[in-house]
């Protein structure tokens, strides 16, 4: 009887279950919405219960589809990062998890780097200093709700939550404990200097744990919940991005991966993390690969797929996807002068800046509805230009020859052949069925002893890979609007944003 692996991604817009064999072929899929609460804006959270309760849904819908659940071997999780549950002693969430992009962190971030120091932080942890990481978030919940900090003992990522769920095992892989800013990327332990630092006790962070590893099986309790078997291994899993870099191959030092979903994550594995502190400043972030003995670091921007399901509602709900990309494909490239400048959450590097906002420049009468949807592929594909070239440079590799690229975003075809024109270089799509989940499912393989090692888990993968070419006849006249025009626009609006930020925050 043939095994199969399960694995859950809980991201921002859905959380997704699939049950693979171990060749990385889908048998069940199930995808249901992530529950999420904007209170205010530039505030965001989740409801634990609520994730756990949109997991147990996914994960009944796809194992009803498989035959036999006695073929299920392993679980893990992979979900997006920053984001954390506080837990009290009994295990149960004493606050809201904040949303990975909530922004609300910017006091905690001034103190961080009035206190700490952003050159020391980015020495420890290999992080630029930014709102969203899990220590901003914790020193917000210590001082602005005391009486459920006060009842804190743990804090568990998303994933790892989930994985606790499951199994009543608490942990944490290197791959999410890098998104903490609590992590001392060299050592690969919790830094006890920057937890004493803020103040903030060393027991808090759950014991890490190694991407692959198994931790419990499943408890009666959630076997009922979920439909798994009672004892079936669960193992670590890891950050969303690097689960689908590990599925798609992108291990060695030098490999590109472009991972498209809510948000982009330009992905360069590393053999060592790099410490020149000018990547800091410029926003750039390293971690732990789920690989061993690997690393990467990270370019890219907040607002990929977000960008276009924020326009779609704007233009009315009536508009469906197919109608404006034909509209958007019968705009001449240039979008008649239009230009949009991506940073509706935050600014992604080389601008590290979470005051600036997103804009149309360049708009006349003549732009409609399909120049504003080009305009925002054209933007989106020029950011990943702007971020992914420096961060090249400063992991020392030249640009390679192809771009890996995964998610959801790569059924965009018209936004992918305008990336491949913008960076001149072909893209390969590896069409697998949820990358993020298929490197979960991987790990939960490892961990459960079908695979006895990462190589042998990866030569055995099976899954067709889509070259998409650049525009040929477009690569001059994208170049010239990519250094002429659109370079200019983030610093010619910088002051106007800062000015807009402080007349809605009141400083």
């Amino acid at each position: 009887m043939t095994p199969l692996l399960v694995g859950v991604d809980v991201g921002t817009t859905n959380v997704k279950a699939v049950v693979y064999k171990p060749d990385g072929t889908a048998v069940a899929v199930a995808v249901v919405p992530t529950p999420t609460h904007y209170p205010r804006p530039s505030w965001a959270f989740y409801r634990p219960d609520e994730l756990w309760a949109q997991t147990t849904s996914a994960l009944r819908d796809a194992l009803a589809k498989v035959d036999d659940p006695r073929r299920v071997a392993g679980i893990a999780i992979t979900s997006m990062g920053e984001a954390g549950v506080p837990l009290d002693t009994a295990g149960k969430p004493t606050f809201d998890a904040i949303a990975w992009f909530d922004t609300r962190t910017e006091p905690q971030v001034a103190w961080l780097e009035r206190e700490i120091g952003r050159d020391f932080l980015f020495a420890t942890t290999g992080l630029s200093l930014q709102p969203i990481w899990s220590l901003c978030k914790l020193l917000w919940l210590r001082e602005n709700q005391p009486d459920a900090f006060g009842r804190t003992v743990r804090w568990l990522n998303i994933a790892d939550y989930v994985a606790y769920r499951l199994c009543g095992a608490q942990a944490t892989d290197l791959s999410l404990a890098s998104r903490t800013m609590a992590l001392d990327l060299a050592g690969l332990r919790w830094s006890e200097d920057l937890l004493a630092a803020v103040g903030l006790p060393r027991d808090l962070l759950a014991p890490l744990a190694p991407s692959g590893t198994r931790l419990a099986g499943v408890t009666a309790e959630s076997a009922r919940e979920t439909g798994l078997l009672a004892h079936t291994p669960v193992s670590a899993g890891g950050h969303d991005h690097v689960c689908g870099a590990f599925a798609a191959g992108v291990t060695e030092p030098g490999a590109v991966l472009n991972s498209l979903g809510t948000a982009e994550a330009l992905f360069v594995a590393l053999e060592r993390p790099l410490t020149d502190a000018a990547m800091g400043d410029q926003g750039y972030s390293q971690g732990a690969h789920v690989v061993p003995g690997r690393y990467y670091a990270f370019g890219g921007q907040y607002t990929v797929g977000a960008s276009v399901d924020w326009l779609r509602g704007i233009l009315g709900a009536d508009a469906d996807y197919a109608t404006l990309l034909a509209e958007a494909e019968a705009t001449p490239p240039g979008s008649l002068g239009v230009c949009f400048l991506p940073h509706l959450r935050l600014a992604g590097p080389p601008v590290d800046d979470p005051r600036s906002r997103g804009a149309f420049v360049g708009l006349s009468t003549d732009a409609t509805r399909g120049t504003l949807v080009r305009a925002t592929l054209e933007g989106l594909a020029f950011e990943s230009r702007s971020s992914l070239e420096p961060l090249l440079a400063h992991a020392g590799v030249a640009m390679p020859s192809e771009i890996v690229a995964i998610g959801g975003v790569t059924r965009n075809t018209l936004l992918m052949r305008i990336k491949a024109t913008t960076l001149d270089r072909p893209f390969t799509i590896a069409d697998v069925e949820e990358a993020t989940t298929l490197g979960a499912a991987i790990l939960g393989g490892i961990g459960a002893g079908v695979y006895p090692d990462v190589p042998t888990a990866l030569s055995g993968l099976r899954y067709p890979r889509t070259p998409t070419l650049p525009m040929a006849e477009d690569v001059v006249s994208y170049d010239a609007l990519y250094r002429d025009v659109y370079r200019r626009i983030y610093p010619a609006l910088r002051p106007v944003h800062h000015a807009v930020h402080a007349s809605q925050s009141g400083s």
